[in-house]
């Protein structure tokens, strides 16, 4: 990395790339002259890097924080050779950072400049300095451009410019603009030799302690299917209309996006939802797993779960068992957190970790010996993160890794959702491939993925029972009851998931009126059809009950004004009619109505009519 000048480092996470950084620094201050190193980071790593430069260097280093003026005095002082900033102030401190003309700028977390379009890239990639290293675990995540604008900042001309980098790597579907896959990463590969530095675990594998990975199936409880079925016939409506248009606008991927997040949520608990209820067997089937765990006084663990409220209720079942823990999430100023790290490590008392995957980058968490997921992220790359704070350089203990898995839902959907980004990472960094195919469209794989994973879910799902399920977690009752002493059940008819054992019972219907109704309306298009057409007047259509209707002018002649001895409206009534207005010579449909009296009672037949198909529904 000192060599090359500029540099991408992009070891796997947990072997070493910030103490690389600060040697590469070193030796770049003792052979080039390098005097004022600008550390750019994640808001909750300043602190951390602040640590690891005491841990390593005698050289001095200052975080930069608070208002803007104080800031700015922070940079116009001298004598500090590191200078840490965040990445959501850079843009703010450009003109700071600019007079301050750093000798080096290292990048930590570099992913947060994949988007070349985004106003960290931007601002960041205006900073100019001789030397730069780019820190990153995860360099490629999604898309290949992510990559080339993270090389950018290295070196913007090492891959070329991005629309001659994307028409010579991707593979289009065919008549169309999709990108089914990439090709030639081979040359990718050998184009960044130079400027990257890259190895992976299986390479250190002496060097760290074993790493035991295991998928926890735990069955749902009945109140959680509900929504679950609930927000899968939403995606699957979307999912259909995409395959009929092959096109989404944006309120539909907003109700696709939303409806999979709820999907997600059930699966962890019913609270994440409604706030009020709490069912679920997850943290009951966590607190069952930490007893084993904590048999062994020295273990600590580290909880991981992208949602918020989740954490909430494994924190409550943490204190009713009264085991010591921290909780790390977006609200926690950065301040802060240093702190929760250090009860970790120094605190014999705090065992848990509880983190949302704002911990996920960039802490060292080797005090723990075990990670466990309460759910699962979308893409593996964020997996990996939340592993690589415990299984890092520096671990001494074998590492236990524990995914809870919602069985039959869309979470064991995911478990295979992303292999296609990791054959493109291993084929551009490692050389493992030279091509890589989607197979289909990048949304295509999407939907069918989720289609697959929304359509696997049985309609009916009992209660679990510990004699039902045989696998690796019994289910039992959840640890925490609802709050408000209601039934997770309780909710409107109207939003019960259709089961063949929740079918309404049937309904009379006076099948001589629903008749009438149906002929009236009949008539009603027939005439209707004619009148436009210029035709003449149409026959009345027999009456409900199989005996001819009379004729118009026989009706009035025998009831002028009422409706005939059937109870049903005038045969003219509803009749419509094409005539010229005298006054203005243009045509106009005009439409006969019956009285009054008749028309309430075909209005109570049709109010008759929607309630009881409502009933029905």
């Amino acid at each position: 990395a000192a060599q090359a000048g500029r540099s991408i480092i992009a070891d796997e996470m947990g072997l070493g790339k910030t103490i690389e950084a600060l040697a590469a620094a070193e030796m770049l201050a003792r052979e080039c002259s390098v005097e004022r190193v600008l550390i750019v980071c994640p808001a909750s790593l300043k602190s951390q890097w602040h640590y690891e430069i005491g841990r390593f260097s005698s050289r001095p280093a200052l975080i930069i924080e608070g208002l803007a003026h104080q800031r700015k005095a922070l940079f116009e002082q001298n004598g500090d050779f590191f200078k840490i900033v965040n990445y959501d102030v850079a843009h703010r401190d450009l003109a700071a950072i600019t007079a301050w003309e750093p000798d080096l700028v290292i990048l930590d977390e570099a992913q947060r400049i994949k988007n070349w379009q985004t106003r960290a890239s931007k601002s960041v990639k205006q900073i100019e300095s001789p030397h730069a290293i780019v820190l990153t675990g995860t360099p490629l995540e999604n898309r290949l451009e992510e990559l080339h604008s993270i090389v950018e900042f290295v070196d913007r001309h090492r891959l070329g410019p991005l629309f001659a980098f994307k028409a010579a790597h991707e593979i289009h579907e065919e008549d169309s603009s999709k990108v089914v896959g990439y090709r030639d990463l081979g040359r990718v590969h050998q184009t960044l030799k130079p400027i990257l530095i890259r190895r992976t675990k299986k390479q250190v594998l002496k060097q760290l302690p074993p790493r035991m990975d295991k998928n926890f199936f735990v069955p749902m409880t009945e109140q959680q299917w509900v929504p679950h079925h609930e927000n899968r016939e939403i995606v699957a409506r979307v999912v259909h209309k995409w395959r009929k248009y092959h096109f989404l606008n944006e309120a539909d991927q907003l109700r696709l996006r939303i409806a999979l997040q709820y999907m997600r949520m059930a699966c962890d608990n019913t609270y994440l939802i409604d706030h009020e209820t709490k069912h679920g067997a997850k943290v009951d089937e966590l607190a069952t797993l930490l007893g084993e765990v904590f048999e062994d006084p020295d273990s600590k663990v580290v909880i991981f779960s992208q949602w918020l409220r989740m954490n909430e209720l494994v924190a409550d079942m943490l204190e009713a068992q009264g085991w010591g823990h921290v909780h790390l999430h977006g609200g926690v100023p950065s301040r802060e957190r240093k702190n929760l790290t250090r009860a970790l490590r120094e605190d014999r008392d705090c065992r848990v970790f509880l983190s949302t995957d704002a911990g996920g980058v960039g802490l060292n968490l080797q005090s723990a010996s075990a990670v466990i997921n309460m759910d699962l992220p979308w893409n593996p790359a964020v997996l990996e993160q939340r592993i690589g704070r415990v299984h890092r350089l520096g671990q001494k203990r074998p590492v236990r890794v524990v995914n809870f898995v919602s069985e039959g839902t869309i979470e064991h959907g995911m478990l295979a959702l992303l292999k296609f980004k990791k054959s493109v990472f291993a084929g551009v960094l490692d050389g493992a491939t030279d091509k890589v195919l989607m197979g289909d469209s990048a949304l295509n794989r999407f939907m069918k993925t989720v289609d697959t994973a929304t359509s696997s879910v049985p309609q009916v799902s009992p209660t679990p029972t510990e004699k039902d399920h045989d696998g690796p977690v019994a289910a039992r009752k959840p640890a925490i009851a609802p709050t408000n002493g209601k039934s997770a059940t309780t909710r409107p008819p109207a939003t019960e998931p259709a089961r063949e054992d929740s079918v309404a019972p049937p309904v009379a219907l006076d099948a001589q009126a629903l008749g009438q109704l149906l002929n009236k309306g009949a008539e009603f298009l027939q005439n209707l059809g004619q009148a436009l057409a210029g035709g003449g007047s149409p026959p009345a259509p027999a009456a409900t009950g199989g005996s001819p209707a009379k004729t118009s002018g026989a009706a009035d002649a025998e009831h002028p004004g009422k409706g005939a001895a059937d109870s049903s409206p005038r045969s003219d009534a509803f009749h419509p009619r094409v005539e010229t207005d005298a006054v203005t010579g243009r045509s106009e449909l005009r439409i006969s109505l019956p009285d009054a009296e008749t028309l309430q009672q075909w209005a109570g037949l049709v109010s008759n009519l929607l309630g009881t198909l409502q009933n029905r529904d």
